[in-house]
């Protein structure tokens, strides 16, 4: 046990002054220790998109999402459309980065002196092989994990989650938000007794159904807790479905993974509410609203179509708060207003619905600012 201690400790130190030798050598090129890694894998396999960025470097999409948006604002990398896909990128390095690569090596050099200074060329070979090999088997244990995506619905055909598709509709569990008014309140929670459907018994359905259904609709919960979301996506993709992802928003930087990658191709985000009432109306006090906006104005700039739709609730929701909603979402292409409908499922008993004149006032409020408006439920 002190063995594996210490192993984990040493690796822990052995990062964090590596990150800092970096960072105080490369501070004059605006780069970091994190995106040196980036870059040089780009410039050694120029052309790599980003999933295979994120697949070969064991990095996490949105970390991968960030760092190479930041290297294309200091001007080290292009991002290029794949000619077959355009939704793919591709990335390649600039001639700015050019400049600068050999004096990246130059500083991975001097610090290996550092670090193997007193080990003998058999010790160095030794450490770089049991290195290379507690790598692999890493990957291995993170992939196996990554792959992992439990559902605990299936709704088989669905002419309503999915505009204008025959579509059916996959159950993701948990969530990160507590909205009151949820009526999906077992998802949320996930009791001992709730049904795991099988992930192969899904792609089972779903072979099957190909040449009846046009699309596949994500839910749950919230779909993009789950790592192994991508996985599963790219099996549908390559049977030719469409795929349309419901999410709150709290994870743009897998959403703008996703819709990039070319695996999403309709989104539908939940608006709670207006941002001076959104964490009341989430369910979460404290809620960050950065990440909710984030996902807000890639949406409405991304190469998909998407929709924002907002339950409407008597006890979250009135004029004044549609009208700073509009204020937000300004320029939006549409919007539906979903009227509120209680049930044994919901996670706050009690709350009520607004009447139809109330939602047609709402709906004139937010009209002034979003393209299409309309409403669903009455």
């Amino acid at each position: 046990m002190e063995q594996k201690k210490v192993l984990l400790n040493d690796n822990s130190i052995l990062y964090r002054c590596t990150q800092k030798y970096y960072d105080r050598y490369l501070e004059e090129y605006q780069l970091s220790a994190g995106q040196v890694q980036f870059l040089l894998m780009i410039y050694e396999h120029e052309g790599l998109s980003m999933q295979q960025l994120a697949k070969n470097g064991s990095f996490d999409k949105g970390t991968v999402s960030k760092g190479v948006q930041k290297l294309e604002e200091n001007g080290y990398i292009r991002i290029v459309s794949d000619v077959n896909d355009k939704r793919i990128k591709c990335l390649y390095t600039t001639d700015s980065a050019k400049a600068v690569i050999a004096k990246i090596y130059e500083i991975r050099r001097q610090w290996g002196q550092h670090i193997t200074q007193g080990l003998t060329p058999q010790e160095i070979e030794l450490y770089v092989k049991l290195q290379h090999h507690l790598s692999e088997n890493a990957q291995k244990a993170a992939a196996v994990e990554e792959e992992k995506i439990r559902f605990f619905g299936l709704q088989k055909l669905t002419l309503l989650d999915y505009p204008g598709k025959m579509a059916c509709t996959l159950f993701t569990g948990g969530c990160n938000f507590r909205c009151p008014f949820c009526h999906n309140a077992d998802l949320v929670f996930l009791s001992e007794n709730t049904v795991e459907i099988p992930q192969d018994e899904i792609i089972n359905f779903l072979n099957k159904r190909g040449k009846i259904l046009e699309g596949v609709c994500i839910t749950g919960g919230e779909p993009l807790l789950h790592p192994g979301l991508e996985g599963v996506l790219r099996q549908i993709k390559k049977m030719g479905y469409l795929v349309k992802l419901d999410t709150n928003g709290s994870f743009p930087d897998p959403l703008r993974f996703l819709i990039e990658e070319g695996l999403v191709d309709h989104v539908a985000m939940d608006i709670k509410n207006a941002p001076s009432r959104y964490g009341e109306t989430a369910g979460i006090d404290s809620l960050d609203l950065s990440k909710i906006n984030e996902s807000v104005q890639y949406l409405m700039g991304s190469p998909i179509s998407y929709e924002f739709r907002c339950t409407v609730v008597q006890e979250f929701h009135d004029e004044k708060s549609m009208e700073e909603m509009a204020a937000w979402l300004k320029g939006a292409d549409v919007l539906y207003l979903q009227q509120f409908e209680d049930s044994e499922r919901v996670i706050k008993k009690g709350l009520h619905a607004h009447d139809k004149e109330t939602l047609k006032r709402f709906s004139e409020i937010l009209s002034k600012e979003i393209h299409r408006v309309e409403i669903r439920g009455l």
